[in-house]
């Protein structure tokens, strides 16, 4: 592979749209992606974290994908059989509400049709129109083994749910009970804390009075914003150190409109400093108290129907929506006198359905459930033993402070749309749980319910590799090798994930190998949230979210990733801005014309020569390669994707193209011998560099990387490493003394106003014998001219470089209008001389000195510094015109 294709097989600029879509339908045709377990190869597996089969690609999904895709194309090249497999959720409420209201725009409900009809209405829709996703992945360049695409209700999967959940059931983890939960009104179902938004709320905070009336005789006062659960009250709780209150504690007052005796009691979660230091009890329609009724021993009357209307209370108010109800008793109490302190704003965070936008209610419900106290603690066991590690490990005590302190979880949910509990009632009151090969007896009836969607998808690394069957899928890629996800689902569903993977890998994964731990992924990295470049949170209300395929149709599928992936570190949160993007774009533009301008030179990848034989701008190049190539994989290996992409960055940019290109053309132009070993070095540079940015950036270093070396594809080439050359410092130290002149007589020219592409004469003295080898480069690069037998410098420049100062003196005389720089001096002059008078008053105000942060301090000193050495510098520039001028 040592004759490169003609730069003519590349077009003549790089317009992302022109290629993507062709490279990744050739990949995905080319097996590239598709994983054997038979192989030889070191197994390495991501499962993608299942996105919604209602939803589309958002920034934080594009970021998740950047990164996986980033891990599994680099550890393909480094030859490791590579899984990343790739699927979807149903989505249980969310699918089923856009299904319900598909219905209803059509006139009819699910209950017309009967559940059966309703469920493959879902399937058709699925089909139809579910999986928008997918294509957007595509187009991303996301390469995931399409062969293995699973769904959470696909039959292999169902099959495992149902096998999981047998499993728990007799184990007794799984119990059906009335607990307090989550309660959505308008999808009448129970539903998951993650699917609950708290937003503040300014509600009203009404006082009213319990028992008598008359202030000598026993009453209590207590404080409400949902005025409509005082029905339910069935204690007042105190502070059991609580003097005001100490005579009260076990005596009953009455209720005002239930036929109920209201005892007082004394706990410690009273906080004697609130309020009145008594409160209300509503165990059905509060957690905390459900907490204290089950301390207590408290009945726990529900008082709300599913649609959250007051019934069964036996009142006027029976009947009424919770809301009304909240103004018809505050007005009751009101005429009886026992409002204290009516309708006091008060500021509180209240749930909302993230669903269907409605307060959630706290409500009583006979629910399914997992026992999680052995589960939780075999998850967090897991991280404290190292069999699974969290980066970063910052985020490791709020992993311990979730699992440590878990409630057990409720499962059910009061759907059609799901994986139906596998819980049978015989026609005697029998229950039973059946597994996936048992059928019920005739006349049994199934439980409505179905399972909370992450109860499904916490199984999702290991179903989807065909558990509950020992498939080669599981012994070659289980434990998967990483999770990516953020940092704020770490609870929701990583913890599930870990305890049904503890779980399942104690009952039968440990046999598979003696290497298997009993986790379900190796490494969580954990990443942050994609803000604006503001630093806020994107969401619609703001009008600030980023659709990501926007991005991609105007800058290209690269330009997003390498943005997404060169901010992302472990636990950061990330600022992207439409500036990013373009400066991304713009990247990718500047590795394809560094490409063609090299392939036109001839470049091309073999054997280099000795050393001796390369110059100091060849030793350096390699030797900062073999430097970025150490610090990527260092990058890469942490997850500091971030550390990585600046490092591949900076070098294409700063070294490659801005330093080594230009030096190589002027050995370019040295001869044939030396063009020819620069073409070599190029070659030899631009392959390992464009193999080490082909992970984030797959498109374009496909295109390029072809052409460069007539490989079949980048993504089945080897992962570059470093020469193992030991690095030739007194090149580099060369090489830095070049870059420190060159940049110094620029500076120097601009300073002259000398147009920046003007070549003029230059007599340089003081360089010593090292670095006279240099001076093609300086005058190539600063261009500079030998000076003739009439040479008569008018400006002279001084460069303290590592072993001498060398003088640059220059013929400016003829080249520039000294009457135009002399004003464009002055006006510059005028604009230091104003930010130094400013920037000198304020540091001279005491005032302010003793007012102001040190940081702002600090920040006007050194605008004062600066200012002040920019007005010496304009000013002796403005004296040598002046003198220019009058000679």
């Amino acid at each position: 592979m040592t004759t490169p294709d003609s730069s003519s097989s590349l077009p003549a600029s790089w317009n992302p749209a022109d290629h993507e879509e062709g490279l990744y339908q050739g990949w995905v045709d080319a097996g590239y992606f598709t994983a054997d377990s038979g192989s030889d190869k070191p197994g390495y597996s991501i499962v993608l974290p299942p996105p919604n089969v209602t939803g589309s690609l958002h920034m934080g999904h594009a970021l998740d994908h950047t990164l996986m895709d980033t891990l599994t194309r680099r550890k393909r090249m480094l030859g490791y059989e590579v899984l990343w497999l790739p699927g979807m959720d149903h989505a249980g409420i969310a699918t089923q509400t856009i299904v319900e209201k598909q219905l209803a725009a059509e006139g009819t409900s699910k209950e017309d049709l009967g559940r059966d009809a309703f469920i493959e209405k879902v399937w058709e829709w699925k089909r139809e129109s579910g999986g928008t996703i997918q294509g957007q992945m595509r187009r991303l360049g996301d390469g995931v083994d399409w062969s293995r695409d699973r769904f959470t209700m696909d039959e292999g999967l169902s099959r495992a749910v149902q096998t999981i959940f047998k499993q728990m059931y007799d184990d007794g983890l799984i119990y059906r009970a009335e607990r307090l939960v989550n309660w959505s009104p308008v999808l009448q179902t129970a539903i998951s804390d993650i699917e609950v938004k708290f937003e503040e709320v300014e509600g009203e905070l009404v006082s009213f009075r319990y028992g008598s009336m008359n202030d000598d005789e026993p009453h209590i006062v207590v404080a409400t914003t949902r005025m409509e659960t005082m029905l339910g009250d069935t204690a007042i709780a105190v502070h059991p150190d609580d003097e005001r209150y100490r005579a009260l504690v076990g005596t009953e007052l009455d209720h005002p409109f239930v036929d109920r005796k209201i005892p007082v009691i004394a706990d410690a979660y009273v906080d004697p400093e609130f309020g009145t230091g008594a409160v209300k009890i509503t165990p059905a329609h509060d957690p905390n108290d459900f907490e204290m009724g089950l301390r207590h021993d408290l009945p726990m009357p529900t008082i709300m129907d599913k649609a959250g209307r007051i019934a069964d209370t036996g009142t006027r108010f029976d009947g009424m929506d919770r809301f009304e109800a909240r103004v018809a008793i505050r007005e009751a109490l009101a005429e009886q006198g026992r409002v204290v302190d009516e309708k006091r704003p008060y500021l509180h965070s209240v749930g909302h359905s993230e669903r269907s936008g409605e307060t959630i209610e706290p409500r009583l419900s006979m629910q399914w459930w997992v026992k999680v106290d052995a589960l939780a603690k075999a998850a967090g066991d897991a991280v404290r033993e190292g069999d699974t590690v969290i980066h970063p490990a910052s985020q490791e005590p709020r992993w311990f402070g979730w699992v440590d302190d878990m409630h057990d979880w409720c499962i059910s949910r009061q759907l059609w749309w799901g994986h139906r509990i596998p819980i049978w009632y015989g026609p005697d009151g029998q229950v039973e749980c059946f597994g996936p090969d048992e059928t019920a007896p005739e006349g049994w009836t199934q439980d409505p319910d179905v399972l909370d969607t992450w109860f499904s998808s916490g199984l999702w690394p290991f179903s989807t590799l065909g558990w509950p069957e020992q498939t080669a899928d599981l012994d070659k890629f289980y434990p998967t090798s990483v999770l990516v996800t953020g940092y704020d689902i770490l609870f929701f569903w990583v913890a599930r994930m870990m305890m049904f993977g503890t779980y399942v890998g104690r009952l039968d994964l440990a046999g598979f190998a003696e290497r298997k731990a009993v986790v379900p992924f190796e490494d969580v990295f954990l990443h942050g949230l994609v803000r604006d470049e503001h630093g806020r949170k994107m969401s619609k209300s703001k009008g600030n979210g980023i659709d990501p395929l926007d991005w991609v149709d105007r800058f290209g599928a690269d330009a997003l990733r390498f943005t997404l992936a060169r901010g992302a570190n472990p636990g950061s949160d990330i600022s992207v801005g439409e500036s990013h993007a373009q400066s991304s774009r713009n990247f990718a533009t500047k590795l394809f014309n560094a490409t063609r301008f090299a392939l036109m030179n001839g470049a091309r990848i073999g054997e280099l020569p000795p050393r001796s034989e390369l110059t100091d701008a060849d030793r350096w190049i390699l030797d900062r390669l073999d430097q970025v190539l150490a610090d990527v994989d260092e990058g890469f290996e942490a997850y500091e994707f971030s550390k990585a992409c600046e490092a591949l960055y900076h070098f294409a940019w700063d070294e490659v193209c801005d330093w080594y290109l230009e030096l190589a053309k002027v050995q370019i132009a040295g001869g044939e011998d030396a063009a020819s070993r620069t073409a070599l070095v190029l070659g030899n540079v631009l392959d390992p560099l464009l193999r080490a940015l082909s992970p984030v950036m797959p498109f374009v270093t496909e295109v390029l990387w072809k052409a460069l070396t007539g490989g079949e594809s980048v993504v089945l080439a080897s992962w570059p490493t470093a020469s193992g050359q030991p690095a030739d410092t007194a090149a580099a130290a060369h090489v830095t003394d070049l870059q420190k002149l060159v940049t110094e007589v620029r500076r120097f020219r601009s300073d002259q106003g000398l147009n920046p592409g003007q070549k003029v004469a230059a007599r340089i003295s003081g360089l010593d014998d090292e670095l006279a080898h240099l001076r093609p480069y300086l005058d190539a690069l600063a261009k500079l001219t030998e000076p003739g037998d009439d040479f008569a410098a008018t400006a002279t420049v001084e460069v303290r470089l590592t072993g001498c100062t060398p003088t640059v003196a220059i013929d400016t005389s003829g080249t520039v209008d000294v009457a135009a720089e002399k004003a464009r001096a002055a006006k510059d002059l005028a604009a230091a001389e104003k930010e130094l008078a400013g920037t000198t008053a304020k540091l001279g105000n005491e005032q302010f000195l003793s007012k102001a942060p040190e940081p702002v301090v600090a920040k006007i000193r050194a605008r004062r510094d600066l200012a002040e050495a920019e007005t010496a510098r304009l000013r002796s520039k403005i004296a040598e015109l002046e003198q220019r001028e009058n000679r």
